[in-house]
C-alpha cells in the first residue's frame, strides 16, 4: 500500500483542506481528511509517496481537487476499499445518491434491506474509506440534519451546496 498526502491549492482554498489518499494493487482504497473522525493506522497506509511517484495517487488527487473547485462532477478512478459484505452494500447504495441529491440513513437501511437499521447504516456510513468518492455527504439524519459526517458538519455542508442541494 501506498498513500499520498495531498495539500492542492485548489483542496486548500475550500474546507476540504489536505487529503490522505491511499492506493493498493492499481486500485484506490482510501480517502481521509486531516480531521478524520476514523483515521487510518500508519501501517494501513504503507509507504507515503510523494506528488508525482505515483500515478493513480496523482491521477485521485487532481480529480479532488476538481470537484472540490467545481469543475468536475465525479470521479473516474479504480476503486478497491475494503470492507464487510454489509458496508459494501451501504456504499454502493451512496454511489446510487445522484449529485446534488440527499437521501436519510433509514432509506438506505430499507434500501439494503434492514427497515430498523438505521443506526447500522450509519456506522458502515462513518466507515466509508472513500469520502466524497463514496458520497457519504449526501446522508441526511431522518429531520433532515446533517449528522454524521466523518470529517465534519461544515464540510458536508461545503460538498451539498457545491452540488447544488437543497436543504430545509
Amino acid at each position: 500500500m501506498k498513500h499520498l498526502i495531498t495539500d492542492a491549492p485548489e483542496l486548500a482554498a475550500t474546507p476540504i483542506g489536505p487529503l490522505t489518499i491511499a492506493a493498493d494493487a492499481g486500485r484506490l482504497t482510501g480517502i481521509w481528511f486531516a480531521d478524520h473522525r476514523f483515521q487510518p493506522s500508519p501501517e494501513r497506509l504503507g509507504e507515503q509517496v510523494r506528488p508525482g511517484d505515483d500515478p493513480l495517487l496523482d491521477e485521485a488527487a487532481a480529480q479532488l481537487a476538481a470537484y472540490a473547485a467545481g469543475s468536475a462532477d465525479g470521479f473516474d478512478l479504480p476503486l478497491g476499499a475494503p470492507g464487510t459484505p454489509r458496508q459494501k452494500a451501504v456504499w454502493d447504495q451512496l454511489c446510487g445518491i445522484p449529485r446534488g441529491s440527499t437521501v436519510t440513513y433509514g432509506e438506505i437501511a430499507r434500501a439494503v434491506g434492514s427497515p430498523r437499521g438505521a443506526q447500522a447504516v450509519g456506522q458502515a456510513v462513518g466507515r466509508n474509506p472513500l469520502s466524497i468518492v463514496f458520497p457519504c455527504h449526501r446522508v441526511l439524519g431522518s429531520g433532515g440534519g446533517l449528522t454524521g459526517y466523518a470529517g465534519g458538519a461544515e464540510r458536508k455542508q461545503f460538498l451539498l451546496a457545491l452540488e447544488g442541494a437543497t436543504l430545509a
